[in-house]
């Protein structure tokens, strides 16, 4: 006689080895999540912190502005030894504020003609640059701010760019892009710091202020000219980008962990 043997499969047991087997799957997609928002995140903070930045109190045109260039970053992590901010050609002159740790000098250039300015003096020489060189270099991730003074052409709408050269102690970085019309200030990788002129104050108001400066710069990136307020090298404008990116990212990733969690219970 023949016996025959029949094997019953536990249905209960067959879907929960089915749900610890995906657990593991669940667990590297909540792992590769994080992963990926964190590389998100750093991007965007580099980004939007590694460029020279300018920030003027005043966009009116043909006020007297103090404009601070500020920076975090070296050259590829080289320490920074010196900043070279060269003016453009709608300022003829500029008053460096002294910053311990720093030396200072004005550069001047021979005009190829003389220029008769605004107030009917005419010139034969102008500053071409401000040029600061530290003392001792500045490391990489250190915060410094330096200060030139300068009077704003009468026209407004024109937008002055100031492009920097910073020295490390291995290397360099020019920042002197400028975009073209057409071209948004943003894919540009070495951009110049710059803003645009403001209308002039009426008599009694003062000069421009901030808040003008961000109303320029809303109107200066419609038109693609590049210009900003407080110029962050149009890395800035990525880098949030990316920090929102990031976000989104660690949301998904929390949101895959509390379902694998209740898979488990």
């Amino acid at each position: 006689m023949t016996t025959q043997t029949t094997q019953t499969t536990n249905p209960a047991r067959t879907a929960g080895e089915t749900r610890t087997n995906r657990r593991p799957a669940r667990t590297l997609r909540t792992g590769l999540a994080a992963a990926a928002t964190i590389g998100l995140l750093g991007f965007g903070a580099a980004a939007a912190s590694a460029h020279v930045h300018v920030t003027p109190d005043s966009t009116a045109a043909g006020s007297s502005s103090l404009l601070t260039f500020d920076f975090s970053h070296g050259c590829e992590a080289a320490p920074t030894t010196e900043i070279a901010i060269s003016l453009p050609e709608q300022i003829d002159d500029a008053t460096p504020t002294a910053h311990p740790g720093w030396d200072v000098e004005k550069v001047e250039e021979t005009l190829e003609t003389p220029k008769k300015l605004e107030n009917g003096t005419t010139i034969t020489k102008r500053v071409s640059q401000i040029v600061y060189t530290a003392k001792e270099p500045l490391a990489d991730g250190v915060r410094d701010a330096l200060q030139i003074q300068v009077q704003l052409p009468a026209a407004e709408g024109e937008t002055l760019a100031f492009p920097v050269l910073q020295t490390c102690t291995e290397g360099s970085t020019d920042w002197a892009q400028v975009a073209e019309a057409g071209q948004d200030s943003h894919d540009l990788e070495s951009p110049a710091p710059s803003f645009a002129v403001t209308a002039a104050e009426a008599a009694g108001h003062g000069h421009g202020t901030a808040e003008g400066a961000a109303d320029t710069e809303q109107v200066s990136n419609t038109s693609a000219a590049g210009a900003r307020g407080t110029n962050d090298g149009g890395a800035a404008t990525a880098g949030w980008v990316g920090l929102v990116a990031g976000l989104l990212g660690l949301l998904a990733g929390a949101a895959a962990l509390v379902r694998t969690r209740g898979v488990k219970k």
